[in-house]
């Protein structure tokens, strides 16, 4: 029998048990995940790892327009509503999620820009200017015409909480390249609901989203306790080593703790991020010009923000806006997009000038779109609106191996229902990962019995989006 200061004491019985576990399980593990492996074996979960195959892009930027940006009123011009304003619609009406009554025309008008002469809308005069940047997917469809499952199916592949998020399986799949930074970073002000959407799920906690506000200017108040007042950094250090060999000790008493292993991981994590993280956001680093790019919104801060991470090596970044969810009145899109197009015109144009953009992919997308024909229920006061639509709507994708200066899909006459090349949300994420270099029918994580992955058991790469 061995005797352990401090714990039980460790007998043959244990000694075998352990070995035949210990090896057994360690065997099974390097079948059943070979990612997660491989992470274990280097001690570092974030190490970067191979992809698949040779990728277009290396990092992703999601600029996330919850609450669903109408593309009949942005990227995907309709000039017979303007014929039929105020006649029904000319087929059966498909389910959404409040009555709705007869088409309604854009109140907003439209120029052509770029070399193919893409209709933008008057809401977006910024990005109208870099629209060759741009694939335009005008053919989008997803599952239910609620925004729960919606943003959930956005992010996760999945119209139920419980999955991991596009963000956590990217860095579990490839890792990220600055171990000082989280791989996977949400920037919002409140939007996004929460951990559901940017989780890791089953997935080990360490590859889910760490969440900073952007609406906050000072590095020490967006991260808490970024700065430790009572400790230098050589003391922190012997002390999370003392906690990492004690929890060291309990995990193999008990066989293994993931929660406890992730926790030790975090803590190395939080203690490696006060030495980048106060340089990365803090934007008071950036030139007066650079700012006035932005602009001088939150979200502006979001995507100056991002370009800094992905500069310094973040694998995902998410950006989020909401409000965009405009029932009772469509003329809400002109605040929420007068907030997000300078921004969003400006981190594509900066990231092409600093020679980024090529392995940046950027992401502009919604949950879904919205109706061509008025939204009658559900609200006290309706003047205008349009009720959500999972049928037909419109994403922007720019570098990252996208093609530029591209249309693909289309909508019927009046912008409701895909008439080419239907894209599902399952056949985005796809694409995602291919761009990345990852296969998506080989990024699985054994779960319950079953191998996940975020497509489930559908998706297709859309080749003719690609470079």
């Amino acid at each position: 029998m061995i005797h352990r200061a401090c714990l039980p004491p460790f007998t043959r019985r244990d000694a075998l048990k352990k070995f035949a576990t210990g090896i057994g399980m360690t065997a099974f593990a390097s079948m059943a995940h070979p990612i997660a492996a491989a992470a274990e074996a280097s001690g570092n979960p974030w190490m970067p790892k191979a992809p698949h195959f040779a990728p277009k892009a290396k990092n992703v930027i999601v600029v996330f327009l919850q609450g669903g940006l109408s593309q009949i009123d942005s990227f995907d011009y309709k000039p017979m509503l303007d014929k039929y304003d105020g006649k029904p619609l000319p087929y059966e009406t498909p389910r959404t999620e409040f009555a709705t009554g007869n088409l309604m025309k854009s109140p907003f008008s439209f120029k052509k820009y770029g070399s193919l002469g893409i209709e933008v809308s008057e809401l977006f005069p910024y990005t109208a200017k870099v629209i060759d940047e741009f694939s335009i997917v005008r053919s989008m469809i997803s599952d239910i015409p609620n925004h729960g499952p919606s943003v959930l199916m956005m992010n996760t592949g999945n119209v139920r909480a419980g999955r991991p998020s596009m963000g956590s399986w990217v860095v579990y799949g490839l890792g990220t390249e600055n171990q000082n930074l989280p791989g996977f970073i949400v920037l919002s002000a409140g939007a996004g609901g929460g951990g559901n959407n940017f989780g890791s799920a089953f997935l080990p906690a360490v590859y889910q989203g760490t969440l900073v506000p952007y609406n906050v200017s000072d590095p020490n108040k967006q991260i808490q306790y970024l700065t430790n007042t009572r400790q230098n950094l050589t003391q922190q250090r012997e002390q999370l080593d003392l906690l990492r060999d004690m929890d060291k000790m309990y995990v193999e008493k008990v066989n293994g703790a993931p929660e406890l292993e992730a926790t030790i991981q975090s803590m190395e994590v939080a203690f490696r991020m006060q030495t980048e993280a106060p340089e990365v956001f803090d934007l008071r680093k950036e030139s007066p010009a650079m700012l006035a790019k932005y602009g001088d919104g939150g979200i502006g801060r979001g995507c100056l923000t991002a370009r800094r991470l992905v500069e310094k090596g973040v694998r995902f970044v998410q950006v989020v806006h909401g409000g965009w969810d405009h029932h009772a009145d469509i003329m809400g899109h002109k605040h929420t997009s007068k907030d997000v197009d300078q921004p969003v015109a400006a981190l594509v144009e900066d990231l092409r000038d600093r020679g980024l953009l090529d392995e940046t992919l950027v992401l502009v997308t919604s949950e879904f779109g919205r109706t061509p024909v008025i939204n009658l229920g559900g609200f006290r006061s309706v003047h205008n609106g349009r009720d959500h639509n999972i049928y037909g709507f419109t994403i922007l994708m720019a570098g990252g191996g996208s093609k530029r200066a591209n249309i693909y899909g289309s909508t019927d006459d009046f912008g409701f229902k895909v008439t080419e090349n239907p894209v599902h949300v399952h056949d985005l994420h796809a694409t995602v990962l291919h761009m990345l270099g990852l296969n998506h029918e080989r990024l699985t994580y054994r779960y319950a019995g079953r191998n996940f992955r975020l497509t489930d058991v559908e998706g297709r790469v859309v080749k003719d989006i690609l470079a």
